[in-house]
């Protein structure tokens, strides 16, 4: 097997904060065979994408072949899961192996560590496929993501429902500070610590931000307008909790998130979320939730006075709605190829789409097309739209449903990945990927991705 060559891995988070970090390594799988790679990604990285596909380059892939400075680690964090706290979660499956020209490369499925609760630190792999293709649309799309680098079957079968053959995922973040590694950071007691990690959030994600306070209205922000890209898309990311929502304002976490179809605020695709806490239409106020846990584990930075640092809290949180509010009818207008903004017209429409059931992704390709009628296109029309501008901002293929189960159960997802990975350009001999699912593919329902 081949060494690792001079892959220039630092380890950053590692060095820098042992109080979050235990040092682990990754379980050596028995028959290790790449399944996918994403080849410009890893040449973004620097890395040579031929040697990741020798036996040494998999082993690297599966955290068993790394450069003699590596630290691997399995990074500890706190959260609100489903609203109910819990102070140790951390990667109870996953490892950093550590940060490469800034970023971070991170492997999950790759078996138990210290913080595993329980589990057994695997992952299947059709989840782990799943992650790659939707977190590779969502990059796509535009909309800011964790990207996968690889996925590498095992050769080792995990228990699931059934037994299911087990894989790794390789995946690539800004970083995995997240709500909860400040709410861990809090719970310590440490006010060291917590200054610490504040202050490398910012030279990380915000430099611009100048202060504790500062840094979590760039959190904000971020987040503002993440959430109005899912929302715009029709994105259900299906395990918003804390513990899931990033401080660089990425999407993490690629669980039992899906892509509606028919347009209903009260879509949910979790198989656990029976309250419907998650449900499309709840993201903006989850996620404002979510960002108020941030500010409570942030208070003591702020200012001294509690009092004041509350009250500074609440007006940089209370910015959020405004900002989703102005993201998403820009996004809104751009779909619909208007000159200016109109929120008139655009929550028209969504009432126009929840009553007629119609398809999200397809509907605005229709419009564009000329394919739709009745009054409210008729007032849309009199805006004059710029029908091709529209075709430049809506989708013709997103990760439908329908087709990701039929391409996990086929283990194949090349076909799809071509669809989805350039999303706008509309292609005849891909027109079954355009199409919603057939009325007999049911309800639809997803597993926390394990």
């Amino acid at each position: 097997m081949s060494a690792a060559p001079a892959i220039p891995l630092t380890s950053v988070f590692a060095d820098t904060f042992p109080e979050m970090a235990t040092p682990w390594r990754a379980a050596d799988p028995p028959d290790p065979r790449l399944l996918i790679l994403n080849r410009p990604l890893a040449e973004e990285l620097g890395l040579d994408p031929d040697w990741l596909e020798t036996p040494g380059g998999v082993r690297f892939l599966t955290g068993t072949n790394l450069p003699e400075q590596a630290k691997p680690v399995a990074q500890g964090y706190a959260g609100h899961q489903f609203g109910g706290y819990s102070p140790r979660l951390g990667d109870g499956r996953a490892l950093l192996l550590g940060e490469l020209h800034g970023r971070d490369i991170h492997l999950k499925g790759s078996g138990r560590t210290p913080w595993a609760r329980g589990g057994d630190g695997l992952a299947a792999v059709g989840p782990m496929l799943r992650e790659y293709v939707i977190s590779e649309a969502m990059h796509a799309l535009g909309i800011p993501t964790t990207r996968s680098l690889a996925v590498v079957a095992t050769g080792k079968s995990i228990v699931r429902e059934n037994l299911a053959p087990g894989a790794v995922l390789t995946r690539v973040a800004a970083s995995h500070l997240r709500v909860g590694s400040f709410q861990f950071a809090r719970a310590t007691g440490d006010a060291d610590l917590l200054r610490r990690l504040a202050d490398h959030a910012i030279a990380r994600h915000h430099p611009h931000a100048g202060n504790a306070l500062e840094l979590f209205q760039a959190v904000v922000d971020a987040q503002a307008g993440l959430i109005a890209k899912w929302m715009l898309t029709g994105f259900v990311h299906g395990v918003m909790n804390t513990d899931n929502m990033t401080i660089s304002g990425e999407t993490i976490d690629y669980g039992p998130c899906a892509f509606m179809d028919a347009f209903d605020p009260a879509t949910v695709f979790s198989s656990i979320d029976e309250t419907g806490r998650y449900a499309y239409g709840n993201q903006p106020t989850i996620a404002q939730w979510n960002l108020a846990r941030l500010a409570e584990s942030l208070l003591p930075l702020f200012d001294d006075d509690q009092e004041k640092a509350i009250a500074l809290a609440t007006e940089a949180l209370g910015t959020f709605r405004t900002r989703y509010a102005r993201a998403t009818i820009a996004g809104m207008s751009a779909k619909l190829g208007l000159k200016t903004d109109n929120a008139a017209l655009a929550e028209d429409l969504l009432a126009h789409l929840a009553a007629e059931k119609a398809d999200f992704t397809s509907f605005f390709r229709r419009l564009a097309a000329g394919d739709e009628t009745g009054d409210w296109v008729d007032r849309w029309r009199a805006e004059n739209p710029d029908t091709a501008a529209m075709n430049r901002v809506n989708p013709v293929y997103i990760p439908r449903n329908h087709l990701v189960e039929e391409a996990l159960a086929a283990g194949e997802v090349r076909d799809l990945l071509e669809a989805v990975t350039s999303p706008f350009d509309e292609r005849p001999e891909l027109a079954r990927y355009a199409a919603p699912a057939p009325p007999d593919f049911g309800a639809y329902r997803t597993f926390c991705g394990t």
